[in-house]
């Protein structure tokens, strides 16, 4: 046949129809649960549907960047389908052995300007997804949003970067402004929590704002430089029980990449900020914490804002002596730069602290996202755990960094929320991961809800660490409601939600090991029910703690109950029930366990006192350990070399201890070339318990010269009320070099030390000064009139005192005899009137040598 006819046949034959590009595309997840995403006129939408019924309508998806507009105009490229099958442990959180399945399909979409591929992943609760695009672009915004029937009910957060306002009840369709996740929505049988996973500082957080029929992702950054993948846009469908025991903010996020996650150790903690928000500052005190944590097996005492390095490293001592470890609070500005990473985070975990709470992020931006990557990283190579304060919601970073225990973005105790306020916490914020809510205020706060209602929120409410809010006499004056504490963990093989509403009561059941813990708070008067079905077969005791007719300490109840019963307690107006639940059998009378108590020990070290070790000598240390009550075993003595230091001597050993029994070493330490104060551990272990004892060394820097200025020398030690002691310029309250010129009376001083009281900074002379002359007053910097004392010590022996200076003035000329100092301490004392605005400068401090 011609080429010519086969031409002509061609034409004359009716063509082929074309094949439509498809428009619409279902995922399909392991459950009942279904994500419907189409595409018309180019626009890009995405639908949930649960058993057939719509949960989330059609909503609008795609992004914009700075080149590409990928929000209209779409053409369909591709799609891949897969499954992904995950099993991963966490230490905290809902249950600790985890396994999702997600079916995922990934869509491929281009427009004149760009493509990109929207990746979809569909669990049996819930949908998520997130935008792939071809290479690193900045993002400048998302049209993602949830679209959900008007009528809808809905608890949300008013926004803010810090998550901490109170939460309202109020319907779809009236919400009008700013949202923070997690936001709830029922929609008849159908409950939707919406929020992100997997962000960190590869993007920016977001948050949720009414816009037109729907609810609009909105960047915290008007501009963000992705590295092409964005965080999942999470909604978590189903019942009630099933959105609140979801595990899909984790199961999202990217994998752990703590490998050895042995030194990760959840617990309850010993707390004293809220119930005397002073005592932070107060060694003797702090102690008593640690020996309340000691006496009733709790694992940490965690310091607040005001602690002093002057004397933390010893309460550290003390505490692990008695099996507890102390957590410290920090500014997150403390670490804001990569130096105070590096400086004050060894400092910390050489002491011996063993995790942080970082305070006041309260930022969803890329840059702080960017912190929260560095400061975790840093943690983690130094194996400290993490507590966030005024930061923003999880969304799975305790998957990806376990040692993050626990983090606030709640309007938790703290800020006494009304109890009301407490059943929606368990259905909306704990579900996206641990919560720092401070739960048990016996004594402190409003008193608005029971005592029974506060010993059940630690069991209605998850958190890797929970910071008890009270005083350790309010626990000790409630017996049985510190019994029950004593014997409640905060690890969870599993997590049920027997009954409850947001609005007026949630009761949960939380098992570890082979113990039930169950808890129910309720707002109004009603009887709280707790179906015991998920127990097993056979008989189980169950000891429940109750409100007595007026408030005072909870009564415990015991019966044994079968699988078949519902264990059910009348409740009063906000309040609550606690209990525990075990496997009965003949003659057992209560589910408590023995509290572990830590032998007691001495441990001796000398020299006493601090000794003058330079660079490049050595140095005999002792230690003498003796044990107290009990038989020990495995224990070992040794001496620790600080870093740059080298030691020599054996460790000794034995294979046990009897009470009353010692054993002794003796080491030679070398000095190495950083100079100032060094401690030089003595420790002995037995059990996991760490004693530990400190001979003191002082590495000395070179003597002052003639004409030094006291900003000019090295710092042995530093205090001061808020912010750091800044050198030549005043004190700006916060970061190092926040401060203005040092200015006093007007006149305006280029060196010299700028304080905020109660303030001490200690300066090595050596012994080789006669004269320290110098101007003091308050700075002109504050607005208000301060009132201040200025003293100076010689080796702690008082040397001059300025009485009480109060308001503005022209700076005091002082000149001081320190003829023998060996260290010089030049402290600032509030004068008497609290230290607000109490900003005193050490002007031209200079030393006659």
């Amino acid at each position: 046949m011609s080429r010519l006819l086969v031409l002509v046949l061609a034409l004359l034959l009716p063509a082929a129809p074309a094949v439509a590009a498809p428009s619409g595309w279902t995922v399909t997840g392991p459950g009942q649960v279904t994500a419907e995403v189409a595409l018309n006129s180019g626009n890009l939408t995405l639908a949930v549907r649960r058993q057939g019924r719509t949960v989330l309508q059609p909503a609008s998806v795609g992004l914009t960047t700075t080149t590409a507009d990928l929000t209209e105009d779409l053409v369909f490229t591709g799609r891949r389908d897969r499954v992904v099958m995950e099993r991963y442990a966490m230490p905290t959180g809902k249950r600790v052995q985890r396994a999702a399945r997600m079916t995922e399909s990934q869509l491929g979409f281009r427009a004149a300007s760009g493509s990109f591929d929207l990746v979809v992943r569909v669990s049996a609760d819930g949908v998520a997804y997130r935008y792939v695009l071809p290479q690193p672009a900045t993002v400048t915004g998302e049209v993602s949003s949830f679209v959900v029937p008007d009528e809808s009910k809905a608890w949300l957060l008013p926004y803010n970067a810090w998550y901490e306002a109170n939460r309202v009840r109020t319907t779809a369709g009236e919400a009008t402004g700013d949202f923070g996740y997690p936001s709830l929505f029922q929609n008849g049988q159908d409950f939707a929590l919406l929020t992100e996973s997997d962000v960190d500082g590869r993007y920016a957080g977001s948050r949720l704002r009414k816009s037109g029929d729907g609810f609009q992702v909105v960047l915290a950054d008007a501009q963000v430089a992705s590295t092409g993948t964005t965080p999942w846009r999470t909604a978590i469908v189903g019942d009630l029980a099933t959105v609140s025991t979801s595990t899909l903010v984790d199961d999202l996020a990217s994998p752990a990449r703590v490998a050895d996650q042995s030194w990760i150790k959840p617990g309850k903690v010993a707390w004293s900020w809220l119930s005397e928000h002073s005592s932070p500052g107060d060694f003797a005190r702090q102690k008593q914490y640690v020996d309340f944590a000691a006496r009733n097996g709790w694992e940490y005492t965690l310091v607040d804002e005001g602690w002093s390095s002057a004397w933390v490293p010893e309460l550290i001592r003390y505490a692990r002596a008695q099996g507890v470890e102390i957590l410290l609070w920090l500014r997150w500005s403390d670490l804001d730069t990569a130096q105070e990473r590096d400086t004050v985070l060894p400092r910390i975990k050489q002491w011996g602290a063993k995790g942080v709470k970082l305070d006041f992020m309260e930022s969803d931006s890329q840059d702080r996202y960017r912190w929260y990557d560095a400061v975790l990283q840093k943690t983690a190579d130094l194996r400290l755990m993490v507590n966030f304060h005024g930061s923003t919601i999880p969304h799975g970073l305790a998957r990806t960094w376990p040692h993050v225990l626990t983090m606030e973005a709640v309007r938790g105790a703290e800020n006494y929320p009304p109890a009301a306020n407490n059943p929606v916490q368990f259905f909306t914020r704990n579900v996206a991961g641990s919560m720092d809510y401070t739960p048990v205020s016996l004594e402190v706060g409003t008193k608005e809800a029971s005592i029974a209602h506060e010993v059940a929120l630690p069991v209605v409410y998850e958190s890797g660490w929970t910071h008890f809010a009270d005083k350790p006499e309010a626990y000790e004056r409630h017996p049985e409601a510190l019994r029950y504490l004593n014997q409640l963990p905060t690890v969870w093989d599993e997590t049920r939600m027997l009954d409850g509403d947001p609005d007026s009561h949630a009761v949960v059941a939380r098992r570890n090991g082979e113990r039930w813990f169950v808890g129910g708070i309720a707002t109004q008067d009603r009887t709280l029910r707790a179906p015991l079905s998920f127990l097993g077969g056979g008989q189980w005791l169950v000891e429940t703690v109750r409100d007595p007719a007026i408030r005072a300490d909870v009564v415990r109840d015991t019966q044994v109950l079968r699988n078949t019963d519902t264990l059910s307690v009348p409740t009063r107006r906000n309040g609550g029930f606690a209990a525990v639940v075990c496997r009965y059998r003949p003659g057992l009378k209560t589910c408590d366990r023995p509290i572990r108590q830590v032998p007691k020990t001495t441990l001796t070290v000398t020299p006493a006192g601090t000794t003058d070790t330079p660079a490049g000598s050595t140095i005999e240390v002792t230690g003498t350990f003796t044990n107290g009550d009990k038989e020990i075993r495995d224990v070992r003595l040794t001496a620790t070399a600080p870093e740059g230091w080298s030691v020599s001597g054996a460790t000794i050993r034995r294979p046990r201890l009897a009470p009353g029994e010692s054993i002794n070493g003796r080491w030679r330490l070398t000095a190495g070339s950083q100079a100032g104060p060094v401690d030089l551990p003595i420790v002995a272990t037995f059990g996991g318990v760490h004693v530990e004892q400190a001979v003191k060394a002082f590495v000395p820097p070179p003597a002052p010269v003639n004409g030094a200025q006291v900003s000019d020398l090295p710092f042995q030690s530093e205090t001061n009320g808020w912010g750091p002691v800044e050198r030549d310029r005043s004190n700006g309250e916060n970061t190092a070099g926040d401060g203005n010129a040092l200015s006093i009376g007007g006149v305006t001083y280029t060196k010299g030390l700028g304080t905020h009281a109660p303030s001490e900074v200690s300066v090595y002379l050596g012994r080789s000064c006669e004269r320290l002359i110098a101007k003091i007053g308050l700075d002109d910097e504050t607005t208000e009139p301060g009132s201040v004392v200025f003293q100076l010590y010689g080796d702690d022996k008082p040397l001059y005192d300025s009485g009480t200076i109060r308001g503005k003035g022209a700076a005091v000329p002082i000149d001081v005899d320190v003829s023998g100092v060996r260290m010089l301490s030049l402290r600032v004392t509030d004068g008497g009137d609290g230290r607000n605005f109490d900003h005193a400068d050490w002007a031209e401090a200079a030393l006659t040598c």
